[in-house]
């Protein structure tokens, strides 16, 4: 039987939001051991002078607890 606990991080990139999940996946995979999976929950974008500056993501990454 395996325990699974679920963690929200928020990722930013300059590029894309698919860039922004990415990144966060990436990152979260360093400090938590065994990643299985992602639920994007939130999308938004920050706008300086009329343009997009920054896309952001809010996601639950999903990982199994070690036995």
């Amino acid at each position: 039987m395996s325990v699974a606990r679920v963690t929200e991080i928020t990722s930013s990139s300059n590029n894309s939001f698919q860039d922004a999940i990415e990144q966060g996946i990436a990152r979260a995979a360093k400090t938590l051991k065994n990643v299985e999976g992602a639920w994007i929950q939130d999308q938004k974008v920050v706008v300086e002078n009329g343009k997009i500056s920054a896309y952001r993501v809010n996601m639950k990454v999903t990982f199994i607890l070690a036995e």
